[in-house]
């Protein structure tokens, strides 16, 4: 994969490849140049931030058009036609203008709902539920699980999913929709996904559950701090925001991140999850902001005079990134959940997208899934696979969640030996 060292831009920005000591000096010093570089193209914040608005205003005029049309706001795409090349024009253009996407019968339901029934037998035979110690992270604590999030990874279901060719080949198609080359440089392998493990999901029916509030994960303050994510957003700051595109992967593939409990090491091009149960839309289902763009919004919005010199509209380290109704509430006129799904459909959303998952009191029927996102092949996701390699091994919580480790000692674990091609390919065995 051809990788260059990132170009030099006229002024450098103040950058922070690790956590400042001093965050809110760090935030004035940030922001105060941010806007110098703006004002520099001859444009200022508000100009720039009115454009991106204008924009993002009529797509959330676009998606209450469809509610109140009785419409389907997400995508929907069958497998077959992934995997027979047989999407349409339309679909595609309804993929990248809304950001997300249901996969129908992804997999075949009673392969799904066997492994949901394969999760239920690995933890209780290992006598999870006796050891477990309560949630590990304050953010998916929040959910009041008993538990609903399983800090669980290495099940023979989780991991024949992700190792799947089906599951590589959705994972293929999605990350084809974003640029993957670009400035001379190949930023990632979409035909290559590295195989990221992540937790399950379980709600029994009669279950409440808080859910959570809207956020999106690609990063937080580095997202503005750090060299590479600087270039990444460079549209946003240097007066040309027209030219700024959601699914370009310039220099998002190389850069640090800021360590914390809800950080993600890997680049996701879209984060996923698979269901394990039938799921109606009212039951305490995800929820997107499905526009790609809004990511210009959230980060153009801490630079107006209206926000605090110290304060970047809430985002700060070791916390998920939060939308709200005080800093963007027109973002949020727009949040929309998945419609029912079926044990065996997969769901993705851009990985910059805001998300939120919705409350749920005496749940009807199950809702259990386990997260795998599509995380292409590059030097990021190389380092990373590193660290998942030995996890494997040792049967560990992966560096990226709290260090659990409740599988180190179970039976009928996931092992290397039980790895086929490409989940060896995912992990940089071959």
């Amino acid at each position: 994969m051809t990788q260059t060292p990132l170009p030099q831009q006229t002024e450098a920005l103040p950058h922070w490849e690790a956590v400042p000591d001093d965050l809110a000096e760090a935030t004035r010093s940030i922001k105060s140049a941010l806007r110098s570089r703006l004002e520099a193209s001859g444009r200022s914040v508000e100009e720039v931030f009115t454009v991106v608005e204008k924009k993002v205003a009529a797509r959330v005029a676009e998606i209450a058009a469809e509610k109140a049309r009785g419409e389907i706001v997400w995508p929907v795409i069958d497998y077959a036609d992934i995997a027979n090349g047989t999407v349409t024009r339309e679909q595609l253009a309804k993929l990248h203008k809304r950001g997300c996407l249901v996969v129908r019968g992804h997999f075949d339901r009673e392969q799904a709902l066997a492994w949901d029934a394969d999760i239920v037998d690995y933890v209780e035979r290992n006598k999870f539920f006796e050891n477990y110690a309560g949630p590990g992270d304050d953010f998916f604590g929040s959910v009041g699980s008993k538990p609903e999030i399983y800090p669980i990874y290495w099940s023979q279901a989780q991991m024949q999913a992700r190792q799947s060719d089906r599951m590589a080949r959705v994972q293929a198609f999605l990350n084809s929709q974003w640029k993957n080359e670009s400035e001379g440089v190949q930023w990632f392998e979409p035909n290559r996904d590295s195989l990221y493990p992540d937790r399950i999901r379980r709600r029994p029916p009669g279950a409440d559950s808080a859910g959570l509030g809207a956020h999106c994960d690609p990063g937080t303050l580095d997202l503005w701090m750090t060299a590479a994510y600087q270039k990444a957003f460079r549209h946003l700051f240097d007066g040309t925001v027209e030219d700024y595109d959601p699914w370009d992967a310039a220099y998002r593939t190389s850069g640090p991140q800021y360590p914390g409990s809800t950080m993600c090491s890997a680049f996701r091009t879209f984060q996923g999850w698979t269901a394990l149960s039938d799921m109606d839309h009212d039951q305490g289902v995800l929820h997107t902001v499905p526009i790609p763009e809004a990511m210009a919004y959230l980060m153009l919005r801490p630079l107006l005079a209206d926000v605090p010199e110290d304060d970047m509209c809430g985002v700060t380290t070791n916390q998920v990134f939060p939308a709200n109704q005080n800093w963007h509430p027109l973002l949020l006129e727009a949040l929309t959940g998945i419609p029912d799904v079926q044990a065996g459909d997969s769901v993705w959303w851009h990985c910059d997208m805001i998300h939120s998952v919705a409350p749920v009191t005496d749940q009807k029927g199950c809702g259990n899934v386990m997260y795998i996102p599509a995380a292409p092949w590059c030097p990021r996701n190389e380092r990373y696979a590193a660290n998942v390699r030995e996890s494997l091994v040792t049967g560990s919580s992966p560096s990226d969640f709290p260090g659990e480790h409740y599988e180190r000692t179970w039976a009928n674990r996931f092992g290397l030996d039980d790895l086929n091609e490409t989940g060896r390919r995912g992990l940089g065995l071959d």
